[in-house]
């Protein structure tokens, strides 16, 4: 009987040993193949799906509610005060050549009005075509100089004021169509009067459009010197830098001074005086206008030089005269 027992014992430790190292063969069999995961992977890709919906619902919702909602409102930018840039010219070799470079500084300059004045009976087409072309804003006048107010072929440039006559038709027009708007007379503004042959940091216009009277501040290569300008002491003018004639009232260039659009209006007989004596023509407009005392300094305080008073050389056109005198001159329809 024990012996039976322990035949037995043996004979199931035999079998249990040999299932187990069956399963211990199959295990490492197994080992290296691809397993078949999907069961396991169905609950992850059933969390991905639902999210995906959940996503997609939101995005949708979103969208309804970007299309129902009222557009906000942007602030209102207040309207810059305009520029109105008077500027007298007259036929010569150099002018389309001085008008196209201030027309392009122009350009740059917001808000700006460009009143052009001929010194001319009539306007011409080389003025006109380039207004057309120049993409500015701008009003074309004419205005021919009286012949006893004319230089002469070889009279210095001091001798008789220019551009009288222009600025002042530039300041006519420019009252006559303010009175024919609505609101015309309280349409903030500035009036600058730009000579063609200038040179101007785009810096000045923005510093002159604060204008509440008459704003002031230095020109440069002018008068015989590197620079002319204002004495500010105290945020006020106190006398000015020249070297002639400095008793003068306002002993300043023309570029050298803005009026605002107000003032001007509100003055009708403010205009420059042909007859007045040499260097006392930008006195003659600003007298009426203001004190000294009333001056507004730009350009920090008239310590920086933004305009220069340039001229440009006239041409020597020795071989040019030659040329035509051999019949072989420049074709005249080419407009230089």
């Amino acid at each position: 009987m024990a012996t039976r027992m322990k035949l037995k014992l043996k004979t199931v430790f035999v079998l249990y040993f040999m299932v187990s190292l069956l399963g211990l063969i199959y295990a490492l069999m197994q080992l290296g193949q691809r397993c078949d995961c999907t069961e396991h992977d169905l609950p992850k890709d059933r969390t991905i799906s639902r999210l995906r919906g959940e996503l997609h619902r939101l995005q949708e919702e979103m969208r309804k509610s970007e299309a129902t909602k009222q557009p906000q409102k942007q602030p209102v930018k207040p309207t810059q005060p305009t520029i109105f840039v008077i500027t007298p010219t007259y036929a010569r070799l150099v002018q389309k050549a001085e008008l196209t470079r201030l027309s392009q500084t122009f350009l740059h300059v917001p808000q700006l009005h460009w009143i052009v004045v001929e010194d001319s009976p009539h306007k011409t087409p080389l003025v006109s075509d380039l207004l057309v072309k120049s993409g500015l804003t701008y009003t074309h006048l004419h205005m021919p100089t009286a012949k006893d107010r004319k230089l002469q072929e070889g009279d210095p440039s001091w001798l008789k004021p220019r551009g009288v006559e222009q600025r002042n038709e530039g300041l006519r027009w420019l009252r006559e169509d303010r009175r024919a708007q609505q609101g015309g007379y309280n349409q903030q503004g500035v009036v600058y009067f730009a000579d063609d042959d200038n040179t101007y940091s785009l810096q000045i216009f923005e510093e002159m459009r604060s204008t509440q009277r008459v704003s002031v501040w230095p020109v440069g290569l002018v008068g015989g010197m590197k620079y002319e300008r204002p004495v500010v002491e105290g945020g006020k003018v106190i006398r000015f830098h020249t070297g002639w004639r400095p008793s003068r009232p306002f002993p300043m260039d023309m570029a050298g001074f803005a009026v605002s659009l107000k003032l001007v209006l509100a003055n009708p007989e403010a205009c420059f005086d042909g007859d007045a004596p040499m260097g006392f023509l930008e006195s003659s407009f600003l007298q009426g206008l203001v004190t000294m005392d009333e001056l507004e300094p730009k350009a920090d305080n008239c310590s920086k030089v933004l305009v220069w008073h340039t001229r440009t050389e006239k041409p020597k056109m020795k071989r040019e005269d030659a040329l035509q005198a051999q019949g072989l001159g420049s074709d005249p329809a080419v407009e230089v």
